[in-house]
């Protein structure tokens, strides 16, 4: 297969959830996927699952906050493929809950990095092997919290998220003259693991979030793949430096 048929796409945080779902979708549509994650055994897994499927998969294990692993496993790809396609920054989280008074400087720092440093040193180190392709794009995750600055004990989550907003806008300028698009998606509350504690322990306030979003349920991990897959499509090569909320109105609720 000749590098201009072949697209090549990483996810990073993909053994599960949004990240496995964003995966599959842009292995249907004819990517080889590259997962990212650091549970080596559920990557493993869901590799197999989409070879099943008929995907193109590989999986790398690295932890998306340590800048040697990134740099030097970003580096590996796409000197393996040639180039890089598209970007896509999935790995993320709420890291647990702290108020400002009690916060250790340790745990802003691991939500930061988790959130922030990450999508910069994945972006910094991909961005040689974008430069090569016709159609590259770097697609990163922001959250309602980094407009509302998140919930109790969620501030610095939501002043991370703050911090990959303005990332992508910022990527956006720096990368324009490469014809190398920078978008973000902004989910909202979506029925996945990341939610599984609340949704275990306290049902009723899970059950009750469906009320604050307009179209009255939750939204599914494939709502946010397919958004993420035209993002990266050529049906988007005008779209740059732009968040797309895939919430179902979340906010805007009786």
């Amino acid at each position: 297969m000749s590098n201009t048929e072949n697209k090549i796409a990483i996810i990073t945080g993909a053994t599960g959830g949004i990240g496995f779902q964003v995966s599959r979708r842009l292995g249907k549509d004819g990517y080889t996927v590259i997962l990212n994650g650091i549970d080596d055994e559920a990557g493993a897994k869901r590799v197999e699952e989409l070879i099943a499927e008929g995907i193109k998969a590989e999986y790398y294990g690295f932890d998306v906050t340590k800048e040697e692993e990134v740099t030097s496993n970003i580096n590996k790809i796409g000197e393996k493929y040639g180039k890089i396609d598209v970007l896509v920054n999935n790995a993320g989280g709420l890291g647990g809950r702290s108020r400002f008074e009690e916060m250790t400087t340790e745990f802003y720092r691991f939500v930061m990095a988790l959130n922030l440093d990450s999508t910069f040193f994945a972006s910094r180190a991909a961005i040689p092997f974008l430069k090569k392709s016709d159609n590259a794009s770097i697609i990163n995750y922001t959250s309602i919290a980094g407009w509302n600055a998140g919930g109790p004990g969620a501030g610095i989550y939501g002043t991370s998220k703050a911090g990959v907003h303005a990332i992508t806008r910022a990527l956006a300028k720096d990368l324009a003259e490469y014809s190398i698009r920078v978008n973000a998606v902004s989910p909202g509350t979506i029925d996945t693991p990341f939610h599984a504690q609340i949704k275990s322990t306290k049902p009723e306030v899970f059950a009750s979030w469906k009320n604050n979003i307009l179209l009255g349920r939750l939204g599914q991990p494939e709502e946010v793949a397919s958004v993420v897959a035209f993002l990266a499509s050529k049906d988007a090569a005008f779209i740059t430096a732009e968040t797309i909320q895939v919430g179902g109105g979340q906010g805007l609720g009786i």
